[in-house]
């Protein structure tokens, strides 16, 4: 078993590193400096860390910590709704549907600018999808990027 994690002091600590050598983890590290951990995996444990589900106990077996992990899953995909991806969930967004639904949000706001403009200071909420998301998307080249500017 290998456990994956950045250059942090609390994953590279002489307790931590001791306790993952005792049961028998191989401790595995990013590259120093190198930003390419992955962003997603680090907001879902966030999410995981502060949902009011979060166990405040260890779990009492390694099945147990599985079946917590499976409802928490199932929950994020299937009901937390992400601001990344304009407050709709990963299987709306998977499925199709979240045009749909951005399509109904926005008729809905500008339903209610119209009925109470006072109420509104701009323009009513961005409700169009937020498009591909990518994980280390591929960087231009300095020779590509060069040719696009002269051709502009």
């Amino acid at each position: 078993m290998v456990l994956h994690a950045d250059n942090g002091s609390p994953m590279k600590g002489a307790t931590m590193l001791a306790t993952l050598q005792r049961l028998g983890v191989v401790p595995s590290f990013s590259r120093p400096a190198v930003s390419n951990d992955n962003p997603y995996s680090e907001s879902l444990f966030g999410t995981m860390k502060y949902t009011p589900a979060f166990p405040s106990q260890p779990f009492e077996s390694l099945t147990a910590a599985r079946e917590w992990v499976d409802r928490f899953v199932t929950w994020y995909n299937q009901q937390h709704r992400h601001s990344a991806i304009r407050v709709v969930t990963p299987v709306q967004r998977h499925e199709g549907v979240e045009h749909a639904i951005l399509d109904q949000r926005k008729t809905v706001y500008k339903a209610a600018r119209q009925r109470h403009p006072e109420r509104w200071s701009g323009q009513i909420r961005d409700w169009s999808s937020s498009g591909p998301v990518w994980l280390n998307p591929e960087q231009p080249t300095a020779v590509a990027t060069k040719i696009k500017d002269e051709a502009a």
